[in-house]
């Protein structure tokens, strides 16, 4: 539920990033970052994130590499579609989204048994609503024809895919422009953009100032969710070395920063009331919001996404509403770019003035 008194500014109108920003002649640290704390906001480049922090502090990020997933498809009644593969499921099956082919929304009237023609002279067969909802749903479970392994899905998607993109993208980008330098088991349909401005130079110059690094995995699905819907299960996992750093971070007086909001759920899934964190792994369907803040995440590495719900919920219980607020006035006020390939947002609150 949505706790700000006013509502946030709605995406700007043309500051959407559309081309990465080594296509606009910045390295990828060259991104903008704008820094928020209980007392006001601070605008720098990424490359300067560790002015921000300090000996002690971790960095929390996802290991999960971007596939391409998107598929050309034709449904049997002739209608063109792009099938975005979401996220792969435990008995084998995916769940996935059927957009317009010109991206300007889903396809909602997929039913149970209907058969789809996608690349390759594959095809996949719509099973039901998922996650098993009643009525139209956005996303579908289906299983690819001839039914494949894991490994084979992803050789398919790696041969037919290519990256998941919207409407404000106007060009196609390679697969490597959606991966983090973070990035190793496959398994996202969409990359987990918050980590997309660390490069190797920027991860050795912070480790030689004393900020450890932790990684989890969450494998996340489609973004368009975020239009006012609440996140599917996504599957995780926070491993014992990772529940260990968090936990000594917080009893010697670090703070535990997360890139992004997949690492944010992931953690928040692992820690009980008091913030002790569990190495854990499995799904989480996690919504945080007022009635649930943040007990293991003191900081939050993100980017700058369109104003609905869930995602700002989500920012909200990491750093409370009056910190989010100022972040994007700021950012509107100043055109940040949007988007994966726009600028970063660090969200740094006094937690004792918060709490």
């Amino acid at each position: 539920m949505r706790t700000t008194t006013a509502p946030l500014p709605p995406h700007p109108e043309g500051r959407a990033a559309v081309a990465p920003p080594e296509a606009r002649g910045l390295d990828r640290d060259g991104v903008r970052l704008l820094v928020a704390r209980t007392g006001g906001v601070t605008h720098a480049r990424f490359r300067d994130l560790g002015r921000f922090l300090r000996q002690g502090d971790l960095l929390v990020f996802n290991t999960s590499r971007t596939l391409p997933a998107a598929v050309a498809g034709m449904r049997g009644d002739g209608r063109p579609t792009t099938v975005h593969f979401s996220t792969r499921l435990d008995d084998g099956t995916w769940a996935v989204e059927l957009r317009r082919p010109d991206n300007s929304g889903p396809m909602l009237d997929a039913t149970a048994g209907e058969e789809i023609e996608i690349a390759g002279g594959r095809r996949i067969t719509i099973l039901s609503a998922y996650p098993g909802i009643e009525g139209r749903s956005r996303l579908v479970r289906c299983r690819l024809q001839p039914e494949s392994s894991s490994k084979t899905v992803l050789e398919y998607l790696g041969r037919f895919g290519r990256p998941i993109t919207y409407a404000y993208i106007q060009q196609r980008w390679p697969l490597t422009a959606y991966q983090t330098v973070f990035a190793t088991e496959p398994g996202s349909a969409e990359m987990p953009s918050a980590g997309r401005p660390f490069t190797d130079r920027l991860v050795t110059q912070l480790l030689a100032a004393g900020v450890r690094f932790a990684p989890i995995l969450l494998h996340t699905g489609v973004s368009s969710l975020e239009l006012g819907e609440l996140p599917a299960p996504e599957p995780f996992r926070v491993p014992q070395t990772t529940a260990d750093l968090v936990n000594f971070t917080h009893s010697s007086g670090g703070r535990v920063v997360a890139v992004g909001t997949t690492v944010t759920r992931a953690l928040e899934s692992a820690a009980d009331e008091l913030g002790y964190v569990s190495a854990v792994e499995g799904w989480t369907d996690l919504v945080l919001e007022a009635s649930r803040p943040a007990r293991a995440v003191e900081g939050l590495i993100t980017g700058w996404h369109t104003a609905t719900a869930t995602h700002l919920d989500l920012l909200e219980a990491v750093a409370n509403a009056p910190v989010v607020r100022q972040a994007y006035d700021a950012a509107v006020s100043l055109d940040y770019l949007w988007h994966e390939f726009g600028d970063s947002c660090l969200l740094l609150p006094d937690r004792d003035a918060i709490w």
